[in-house]
């Protein structure tokens, strides 16, 4: 999993390897119904005045794992 709000860690050391740069796709802007037909099961669409987010219903990684077991053990 990537959070881009992390950054990379600086050393004083130079690496051997070349730095490569990371390509970030523009994100999608969609309308309430494009959002809503794009969801799954496992998120959920905020929609305030001035926007429309996605987002997983279980924000940790962790308590992802565990609903998803928790819900092929029941099925």
């Amino acid at each position: 999993e990537v959070n881009v709000l992390k950054g990379k860690k600086l050393t004083n050391i130079r690496a051997a390897g070349k730095d490569e740069a990371v390509r970030l796709t523009p994100p999608i802007r969609m309308t309430l119904e494009k959002a809503l037909a794009y969801i799954q099961d496992d998120e959920l669409l905020e929609v305030t005045p001035k926007s429309i987010r996605l987002r997983k219903v279980h924000l940790d990684p962790n308590d992802r794992k565990r609903a998803e077991r928790a819900k092929e053990a029941v099925a």
